[in-house]
């Protein structure tokens, strides 16, 4: 199995942990880019928290150049921005080459 990771605020990193994922609490984009950095060659995938991956937009593009590791956002608990949305649907564009997953959204 793909070693996984999450890195968010607050309770929400306490549901990955509880299935096995291994959880870094991060309290704003600073701590969390320094984790991103220091544990990206050890994982697969890295789950972030939607809100500290809007905040980290550029830094994260770098790690669409490699295959590893899958950084993914995700819902973070609090106000859904979207972002994580957004940069599926333009990931499923860049591989597919059309979007077949959110069709005029």
């Amino acid at each position: 199995m793909a070693k996984m990771a999450v890195i968010g605020t607050g309770d929400g990193i306490l549901v990955f942990k509880a299935a096995g994922v291994d959880a870094y609490p991060a309290e704003d984009e600073k701590k969390a880019r320094e984790i991103l950095r220091a544990i990206a060659k050890d994982y697969a995938v890295i789950f972030i928290a939607e809100d500290l991956a809007a905040k980290l937009g550029d830094f994260l593009k770098r790690f669409n150049e490699e295959p590893y590791p899958a950084v993914l956002a995700i819902p973070s608990g609090g106000e859904n921005t979207g972002f994580g949305m957004q940069e599926l649907k333009m990931a499923s564009e860049k591989a597919l080459g059309a979007d077949i997953l959110f069709k005029n959204r």
